[in-house]
């Protein structure tokens, strides 16, 4: 594609900026934009809204215009581990009387995902949630009790999840849009969170959400994840059925699509796939740290030689010891365990002497803290009476469990933990035979899928569909796999403009001789008239594995062009303290040096907690399908886990490039070996261009650019960094200015422009600068920044400018007026890009 004539030098720009002043274009207001011109400007839009998104999936394609994601997050802004949420400290953005402020914007949008944690899950403390758009209250509860469905639709199930569900995290997927204003307050610090949002050039078409909307059809849908394609049906849908026979090193084709549409569903059956699971077990629990204590009694056999008492525990916690009393005198010690991954019960057992323990029909054991990684937990203890040589057991203690531990008088101080854990045994030689050859089947078969001639789909078969580290139970809302009958299905819509070629290539080193495969695809002028014009992308992947590098984040996408990202499957082998995933995810989209998402965890990112602290789960949004340890399937000495996370209404759109990664470990020093695929759509073509730059405190440039300003400010040079990478900051020394009096200036920009994005660089020193935003004589939204940072002072952030101020203009006269009690506006540049 050419390049446009608007996108050159700045210097060359400038002379077009001045040649449309001299002949007034420049000061044209919106008004004069002919209709049609403008209806032709804005005719792909934002695409669905609120619950149109999940009504109308065949559109997850489209490439909207005038769209922005972005979130606020507790994660630390000097870039580390330890203040990502642990003390509160950067988890409010402003303290009112209503509590503690989390997210707020200007301007219309649409609130995507909320994810919380706190102590182990519970949420309890974090009390009310308060959700206001538009100036009006849509939700004031208990934020316990909203994730526990208690409100009812639409805050139900599946689009609100608790810790139980959701393994140690609590979310709100309900889409809430906004015309003017979005604010969320706690009423008490949360510790950790994530709010994810959508922000609109304009309020066309966007509705205030209306809470007494049960949304019951979207509930439907989203409780049959999984099992059955979320799309609306489409006429003339046709399957091609294959049955697999494919040797090591082949490929065979599934299915070739000459009618243009898209494809709408593909599914494969492999019955020599094998679903292997260890035996597991639930049981409640407790735990205590130090200074505590438990204390129960317990039935022995007054004839017994001594006593065996076992101990069910989670091993997950590492070096646990504690004292063991019997009535009152010491009569041994817990050993301390070395830390076990992948959700495994491990069990101990202590030996009591006969000398405490004969001739006694009961005794009183009381365990007492030595030392932790944590704490000291307990499930069940066992007691085993030895009599004549033999073993009997004489009792059982249910820790957690009301009844068992009034009939044993348990006691517990300095208590730490209570709940539930579901943990599996080791699997025995012949399962982890069947689970490695499965493996290699998942790991080895590569999904393939060409559109239009050009092979955008190259991803590992079980990673495609889910879950890379085994078959096991996946229920997302585009994919999902079912064990029981060893079948992989998704259903991403997949627009082509010609043809479309399926195909599955053997990587392993066995044969497939049996299964099905089928491949459902719908024929559609105007889908096919869309993706040959840019209005929708191409469904892509990109999947890679490696060992992670030092010092350098995991990437799930890095592409140029327009696009939005939709979701990640991740396959993830490290440590079994499970400290790679301290990782925070960050993503720059369109050369930004800020990231517009900066999460909290690798857990978080998936919207789980605690290193997944319920175990393996599935979900619409997202899931921990599987979690292996060395006796369940992963490598010895190593910890196997599998997420994935769907993004679809707080899809990441960039219209440049995007650069979306995860750290391995705090600050990306934790080894361990990743693969990950990810969901995106995209064309090749660049969806903005760069139209002109005014640099800040350079006098023929702000000259150039008719800044002007009564008291612009003293130019200073700032010598800081941006925010993400601890140990890689992005550096930047430059000139601002910081006013709290009006500035305007002049930018050039394309008259076909379908909307203009601008992006200030500042000083974001003080928080919530905030002006208001005139461009062309229209009153626009006011731009609000929240957010401030002391360290790392630079700031790159973006505001949306309509079609309908934009479209037929060679140069915009742009005024912001800072804000009566707003801290000075600091900007150390302004560039336009106009959007196409």
């Amino acid at each position: 594609m050419k390049r446009k004539p608007w996108a050159r030098h700045a210097a060359t720009v400038t002379l077009a900026l001045a040649a449309a002043l001299a002949s007034g274009t420049a000061t044209a207001t919106a008004g004069d934009v002919p209709a049609a011109r403008h209806a032709d400007a804005a005719a792909d839009g934002k695409g669905p809204v609120g619950w149109d998104t999940y009504r109308h999936l065949d559109r997850l394609g489209e490439l909207a215009t005038g769209v922005t994601t972005q979130q606020f997050s507790s994660f630390d802004r000097a870039g580390g581990n330890d203040h990502d949420g642990f003390d509160g400290r950067y988890s409010c953005l402003r303290t009112v009387a209503e509590g503690c402020v989390i997210a707020e914007h200007s301007g219309p949008g649409e609130i995507g995902a909320i994810w919380f944690t706190r102590d182990g899950g519970d949420v309890t403390r974090t009390g009310t949630i308060t959700i206001e758009l538009d100036g009006k209250t849509v939700l004031h509860a208990s934020l316990q009790d909203v994730v526990d469905g208690k409100l009812g639709a639409p805050f139900t199930a599946p689009l609100v999840a608790n810790a139980d569900a959701s393994s140690g995290g609590v979310l709100i997927e309900v889409p809430m849009t906004f015309r003017r204003s979005m604010r969320i307050t706690t009423e008490h610090n949360p510790q950790f969170y994530h709010v994810s949002y959508r922000t609109f050039a304009d309020a066309d078409g966007v509705s205030t959400f209306d809470p007494a909307d049960p949304a019951q059809d979207v509930v439907d849908r989203l409780k049959a994840a999984g099992t059955q394609d979320p799309k609306p049906a489409l006429p003339g849908a046709r399957t091609t059925t294959r049955t697999l026979d494919l040797a090591p090193g082949r490929t065979q084709t599934l299915a070739t699509v000459t009618d243009p549409g898209l494809l709408t569903a593909l599914q494969v059956g492999l019955p020599q796939a094998d679903y292997v699971t260890p035996r597991t077990e639930t049981d409640n629990g407790r735990a205590f740290g130090a200074g505590g204590s438990s204390e129960f009694t317990l039935a022995v056999d007054p004839a017994n030689e001594g006593v065996t008492l076992t101990r069910r525990l989670d091993p997950g916690i590492g070096r646990q010891v504690a004292d063991v009393y019997v009535d009152g005198r010491l009569a041994g010690r817990w050993s301390p365990n070395e830390p076990v991954g992948g959700g495994l019960w491990a069990e101990q057992s202590v030996q009591l002497p006969a000398s405490l323990t004969a001739g006694k029909s009961r005794i009183t054991v009381k365990n007492v803290f030595v030392s932790s990684d944590l704490d000291y937990n307990e499930f069940t203890y066992w007691a085993d009476s030895s009599v004549g040589g033999q073993s009997h057991r004489t009792d059982t203690v249910d820790v957690g469990t009301p009844a068992s531990e009034q009939d044993h008088a348990y006691r517990i101080t300095a208590p730490t933990w209570q709940g539930e854990r579901t943990f599996g045994y080791p699997l025995d030689d012949e399962q982890r035979a069947r689970l490695t050859a499965t493996q290699k089947l998942l790991q080895g078969l590569r999904l393939r899928i060409s559109f239009d001639g050009r092979r955008t789909v190259d991803s590992p078969l079980g990673e495609f569909f889910g879950s890379g580290h085994a078959l096991a139970p996946v229920r997302s809302l585009m994919f999902g796999i079912d064990p029981a009958t060893r079948t992989f299905r998704a259903w991403w819509p997949m627009p082509f403009a010609h043809s479309a070629e399926v195909q599955l290539y053997n990587g392993s080193t066995t044969a497939v001789t049996a299964g099905t495969a089928a491949v459902t695809s719908a024929p559609s002028a105007a889908h096919a008239r869309a993706v040959a014009g840019r209005a929708e992308g191409y469904f892509r992947t990109q999947s890679h594995a490696a060992p992670t590098t030092p010092d350098v984040s995991w990437p799930f996408l890095q592409a140029t062009g327009r696009g939005k990202f939709v979701g990640v499957s991740h396959t993830m082998t490290g440590e079994t303290n499970r400290n790679y995933l301290e990782g925070d995810e960050r993503v720059l989209v369109d050369g930004s040096r800020t990231p517009q998402l900066h999460g909290t965890g690798t857990e978080d990112f998936y919207q789980s907690g605690w290193y997944f602290n319920r175990e393996t789960y599935t979900q619409p949004f997202n899931g921990n399908p599987t979690h292996l340890g060395a006796s369940t399937g992963c490598a010895a000495d190593r910890d196997c886990t599998g997420a994935y996370r769907l993004q679809i209404h707080d899809a990441v759109p960039f219209t440049r490039s995007i650069a979306y990664s995860i750290e391995h470990g705090p600050i990306n020093d934790k080894q361990a070996d990743y693969s990950s695929t990810a969901y995106w759509y995209g064309a090749d073509e660049p969806g903005a261009h760069r139209t002109d730059t005014l640099r800040i405190g350079d006098r023929a440039d702000e000259k150039a650019h008719h800044y002007a300003s009564t008291d612009p400010g003293t130019v200073t040079t700032l010598d800081s960094v941006f925010e993400g990478d601890q140990t890689h900051p992005v550096h930047l020394t430059a000139a601002t200015r910081a006013t709290h009096a009006p500035v305007s200036f002049v930018l050039a920009t394309d008259p076909g422009n379908k909307g203009v994005e601008l992006r200030r660089t500042s000083d974001q020193q003080a928080a919530h600068q905030q002006v208001q935003v005139t461009v062309n004589g229209h009153r626009l939204a006011d731009w609000y920044q929240p957010l401030g940072n002391t360290e790392r002072r630079w700031l790159d952030d973006t505001y949306l400018i309509p079609a309908a101020v934009t479209h037929g203009r060679k140069a915009l006269t742009i005024t912001l007026t800072p804000v009566a009690g707003a801290p000075d506006w600091s900007a150390a540049s302004y560039t336009a890009y106009g959007l196409s």
